[in-house]
């Protein structure tokens, strides 16, 4: 799994920070931050929300694991 973000969407809602702070961070009048671009599948849950309720959809996951990656 890795999180991709477009900062010409991002607004810096911080809703991504809210649902997944160990990956996300913003700062005050800033865009996201990713601090783990390749996150843990222990992350999933929190990182697909962060993505679901991204208020401008910002956030994307790509899953390019392959058969042996799992």
């Amino acid at each position: 799994m890795r999180i991709v973000v477009d900062l010409d969407l991002c607004q810096g809602h911080a809703v991504c920070q809210a649902e997944a702070p160990e990956v996300f961070t913003v700062p005050k009048r800033g865009k996201v931050e990713i601090l783990l671009d390749q996150p843990s599948g222990a992350h999933r849950a929190a990182v697909g929300d962060a993505v679901t309720y991204c208020p401008t959809r910002a956030l994307s996951i790509v899953d390019d694991s392959g058969p042996d990656d799992r």
